[in-house]
Formats: structure tokens, sequence, C-alpha cells
């Protein structure tokens, strides 16, 4: 695992090394255990190595027999052997042990193609010293990220924006398109980000730079859904396992220590068992809990420890929001709403503090339809009568005039949209061109008019879904945006941030595309979620109580917080002239909304945590950017206290601790 960053301009450019040094130095966090690079010409490129295969031989950049083909790597290729002895067999040297260098040896025979060989999560920088071409490519499902912008006839890319800024810190002029999107979902999706010429590369994509011209083209989509029926459920369940069994199987390759995080939910619970299985000695297994009991889930991932006999680790979270905030709010590098980040973060930091490599349970949401959501969308089409002749004229006519914060107001609105934008409103937090006008001040509303519907890409993705029913239509939908753009982010960032890599094997894309081909009955049946995946559970010997209880996700107790002896902390921010001043939402909406939630009215906090975590990315990020330009440490102090797991009858003769 590594972060990349680099330079590549037109034929007769020079690019200076110390440049690519300045963009690695920004993401030290990401591979703290060296650092590569290769400046030559029109050409940079530059690595951060965190060291997980061929400790002593998989320095960065890896090169071909003739040294005419370069490349630096973030991410994993778990097929790597099986490519590497079919390559050597057509006559390929190799020079390391490293997964990176079947890259280079694949690109020789197959050209920018060669990425639909690969197996794992990647982020590539490519360059073809004869072809004088950079290729840039990211993995199917967007596990890790790529970032690039075309600035002086040069284009810069990296792992993470902060490559980009540190040579050109110009380039952080603020996207009110990619702001749009945030206000509306939380997260700012591929391929916008919160900065006007800065881009992502999107997920199954691959770019070519050439001479000053960037060709992106999709190499990867996820298949048509329901195409293949099983003959019965033990075959539905036989395959099912020997599928995920594999994936969990090739992402236990590595040189350094490795574990799991154990969230206390089916799809962590089901990983670790398939590890248990396939190890050789207990696995390692990390755990986040609160005090607040419906928010604790750590007495399920206890149960499943025991079951497996892992050695189990639990820390109950107290913390320094205030610190934790303040760090977490730049290394985000852009506004960023999903709370769950900070369970993320302490799981991720403790996880580190005995392992360099873990697996975790997501994805399965997306898969096997197991979130709340889609109960809802199921259960609403009796809406739809309404929608055809009362919608365009409630929402045009009557919502404005409904005073702000009457119970049913938003309610009504999603009931007259039909089943598609129902969904999609139902995901939307501060939708500024639709029902929420009324929290925006006139001068934000008025330059936001011009921007593109936030919405319309996500039209486009349920419309065009390959699939023929709706709940595949919204599976599709959240895959190719949630997933994607909050959920793997969210990950990505929080692990790295404290140098530890996670691997996701119900996203390995060979068994994606066999769970999107499964009739959508085999995922929902009967208002069950995640039906044949509970059923493999239960085979498995997951406890039943994990199996049969409400559903809670890696959530943090904002509402108790923010009505505690920790409101301080949220409302001193929001508050102060400075939030206020920023001309996004009016003064009198974010004290009302502050108001409505202390008196215990309305939960507001998932939408005042927005607004927080929107203040602090300004004063954090946008503010301090010359602090986020150099190498940079995490806060010093973390606030907990640690709940050893108590030894049952296999972990005591293994030996196994707790801390």
């Amino acid at each position: 695992m590594c972060g990349i960053a680099g330079i590549v301009g037109k034929r007769d450019d020079v690019i200076e090394a110390a440049d690519v040094h300045r963009m690695c130095r920004t993401i030290v966090h990401r591979g703290p255990d060296d650092e590569g690079g290769y400046a030559q010409g029109p050409v940079g490129l530059g690595m951060r190595r965190l060291s997980i295969i061929d400790l002593a031989g998989g320095k960065q950049p890896i090169h071909n027999e003739d040294r005419t083909v370069w490349v630096v790597f973030n991410g994993e290729i778990y097929n790597f052997p099986d490519l590497r002895r079919e390559l050597e067999g057509r006559g390929h040297k190799f020079y390391t042990h490293s997964d990176t260098e079947v890259i280079v040896h694949l690109y020789e025979e197959m050209g920018a193609d060669c990425v639909k060989k690969l197996r794992g999560m990647f982020a590539i920088a490519l360059y073809d010293t004869e072809r004088d071409v950079l290729l840039l490519a990211r993995d199917r499902l967007g596990k890790k990220p790529l970032h690039y912008a075309l600035h002086q006839d040069r284009l810069l890319f990296g792992s993470e924006i902060k490559t980009i800024l540190a040579v050109h810190p110009e380039l952080a002029e603020i996207d009110s398109e990619g702001l749009l999107q945030y206000f509306y979902f939380g997260y700012i999706p591929d391929p916008h980000t919160v900065f006007q010429r800065i881009r992502k590369l999107p997920a199954g994509h691959l770019m070519e730079f050439r001479q000053g011209e960037v060709k992106i083209r999709q190499y990867w989509d996820l298949p048509e859904y329901g195409t293949h029926p099983p003959i019965s459920e033990d075959e539905c369940l036989d395959e099912l396992e020997r599928r995920l069994e594999e994936a969990v199987r090739i992402r236990l390759i590595s040189d350094v220590p490795l574990g799991a995080l154990l969230s206390g939910g089916v799809d962590s619970s089901i990983i670790v068992a398939l590890m248990a299985r396939t190890s050789a000695k207990p696995v390692e297994t990390f755990s986040i809990g609160f005090r607040a009991e419906q928010f604790n889930e750590s007495e399920y991932a206890r149960l499943v420890a025991e079951r497996f006999g892992t050695e189990h680790h639990e820390l109950i979270l107290e913390p320094d929001l205030e610190e934790t905030l303040t760090y977490l709010s730049g290394m985000m590098e852009e506004p960023f709403g999903d709370s769950s980040m900070l369970p993320t973060y302490y799981v991720s930091r403790m996880a580190r503090q005995k392992v360099t490599v873990a697996l975790s349970g997501d994805g399965g949401d997306e898969l096997f339809a197991g979130y709340d959501r889609y109960l809802v969308a199921m259960g609403r089409p009796k809406f739809d009568p309404l929608s055809r002749w009362l919608g365009p004229i409630y929402r045009d006519r009557i919502h404005g005039m409904i005073p702000a914060g009457m119970y049913g107001k938003n309610l009504a609105w999603n009931a007259t949209l039909n089943e598609r934008d129902r969904y999609l409103d139902g995901l939307s937090f501060f939708p500024a061109l639709h029902r929420e006008r009324h929290l925006f001040t006139p001068e934000f509303l008025e330059s936001a008019a011009g921007l593109p519907d936030p919405l319309l890409e996500w039209q486009r993705f349920y419309d065009n879904a390959p699939a023929s029913d709706r709940l595949s239509r919204l599976l599709y939908l959240d895959t190719k945006t949630y997933l994607n753009s909050d959920i793997l982010t969210k990950v990505d960032r929080m692990s790295m941030a404290t140098s530890l890599e996670v691997r996701v094997p119900m996203l390995d894309h060979e068994f994606v595309e066999w769970v999107t081909s499964l009739p959508v009955e085999w995922k929902f049946q009967a208002g069950t979620r995640k039906h044949i995946l509970k059923k493999l559970a239960e085979r498995l010997g997951i406890p039943p109580a994990l199996l049969h209880r409400k559903k809670q996700g890696f959530q943090m107790p904002l509402v108790d917080w923010m009505r505690s002896e920790r409101k301080t902390q949220f409302w001193g921010v929001l508050l102060e002239p400075r939030t206020l001043q920023r001309g996004y939402f009016k003064p009198a909406v974010i004290r009302s909304l502050i108001d409505e939630h202390l008196r215990g009215r309305r939960n507001r906090s998932g939408l005042l945590w927005r607004m927080l975590v929107l203040e602090l990315w300004h004063r954090n990020f946008m503010e301090s950017q010359s602090n986020w330009c150099v190498e940079h440490k995490a806060p010093n102090v973390l606030s907990h206290e640690t709940r050893p797991l108590p030894p049952t009858e296999s972990t005591a003769q293994q030996g196994a601790g707790a801390n």
C-alpha cells in the first residue's frame, strides 16, 4: 500500500525532482516506510510506501527490462502470483517479488487494457517513455483514490488533493458545484471535487495523457442484474460460500501482521468466520464501542470473537472531539459529512498498534440490500398515483408557503415525487435547488440557481441501470455513488491516516459480478434484507442474537453528545460570527436548528453535524493550507479506555491475550 504523486508535461518540459518530493511529503501517512521517485525530462513519478509484500525488494517506481516503462502504484493485486507465472512463461524477466512488477509487463503485452487483468484495489500511474504517454487507472469499485489537474500544459496527479496543492496552491479555488453536491449528499461524488480545476478519476476508468491531451474511458461496469438464478437455496449457498471464502483467502497474502475490523454486524462477522477457517493462528479482531447503549455494538462483536476464538481488542470511545475533528477535517481535504469517519479512524488507529493490514466487511449493504432505506423505498408505491396528479402543484405552489419546521412538510414533498426521485430526495440533506431553500441565504441561492441540478447524475444512474426491477436499480445507484464516494472514501482516508491497509473481500470484483447476477429475491425476500447472506451466516455459526436484531450501522451517538456537556464543542463553533458570515446559511436558521435540537423537539444532529464539518473544513484545510503541505501528525492524545475480552477456553489454550 502506498501513496502516489507525479507531474507529466510536454516532450520538451523538464520536471524537477524536488517538486515531486514536495508532493510526496504531504502523504507520508499513506506510506511511512519509504519514498521513491523517478524524474527524467517531462515526467516525474513519486510514491510513499507502506511495505506489505516483498519488504526488501519492492521499492517503487518499478520498471521493465529496458527501462522504457515506469510505474508507481497504490493498492494490492491479489492475483499477481498467477499473472507473474504466465508472464514469465512468455519470456518476461522480473527483478522483484512484488505485485507491482506484473503491471509493467502486462502493459507491454496489452497496453492500457492491462488493468482488465488485475484483481484487486489500485490507483496506477504508468509512464511509457517510447510512446510519451502517461496512463492513470483506478480500480473497478473505487477503493483507492486518484486525483488529477491539468495546469500550465502539465498533468498533476496524486492519491490526495494535498499532493497537487503542494506545488500549485493557486488551484485551491472552491467549486460551487462541488459544494452544492456536498449540501445534497454530505460528500462530493466522482468526478467532482470541492476545487474547480482538480478532479477525481472515476472508479472503473482509465486516462491517457499525451502532449497536453487527456482521454478518459470506462473499462468496467457492473453487469446486468438478475441474470443467473440458482437451481436451489443450497446451490446458491454453496456458491456464495465458495466465492466469498476465496475472496477472503487471497486477501490474506501479506508479509506483515494482519487482522480484521469487527463491527458486530453480519458482514464483518462473516469475514471473521471465514478468516478463522483459513488462518493457522487466532485472528486479531478490533472493535469500537460507545457508552450510549443504543449505539454500542461491541457486545455483538464480542460474541463473534468468542465464537471464533479470536484475539479480540475493544475500545470504548470517549474521544476528544475538538482535537480529533481539527485533525480529520484537514485530513479529508473536502467537506465530508459522514460522522462514522470518527469511529472508523479510531478503530483503524487501534488496529494499527497490532497489525499493518486489516480486512473489513464493507460492501455487503449495497450488494445484498442491507440498508433501512430499501425497506422504505419498497413500501411506498402507494404514493405513486399521488405524485402523478398532485406532485407538480404541491411542489410549485404549496410547499414554499408552509412554515419551516412544520411536522410532515418534508414527507409531503417526498410523497409527491415519482418512485425514483422519492428515493433520491430521501438521500438529500440540504437540497438548495429543491425543498430546503429556506435554509440558505438569498445570495447563495442566486449563485446556485445557475448550477447543474446535483440529482441529474443520480437520475441517470437509476434510469440507465442494467436492471429491470426497482430494488436492483437502487442497488446499482448506491454502488456507483454512496459506496464509492462515501463508504470507500471514508475507509481509505481514515485507515491511511493511521498507516493501516484495509482490504475488502466483499468488493472483490469477481464476487461482485456474481452477486449482481443473482435475482433480487435472493437478496431481499418478504421484507428481509440480506436474505441469502444471513443464511450463510447461520451456516457458518454466527450467533443468532446478532442475525435477528435491528440494524445499527457504524454510527456515532451525535444526538446525545449534542445535548450533553459536549454541546459547547459544537455550538461554540456554529454560532461564532466567523461561521455565520460564510454566506451559506441564514444565521437565524442555524440558531433555530440548534434550539430545536436542544429542546428535544427534533433530532437535528445530522444537519448540524454537516454544518459543523463544513466550517471546520474551511478553518482547518482552506485557511490552514500551508500546514497541510508538509508532513503532519495525528492528535497526540486519544481519550479512551480499553475493555479486554474475557478469555474463553479456546483462546486461553492458544495463549491469546487482549489489551
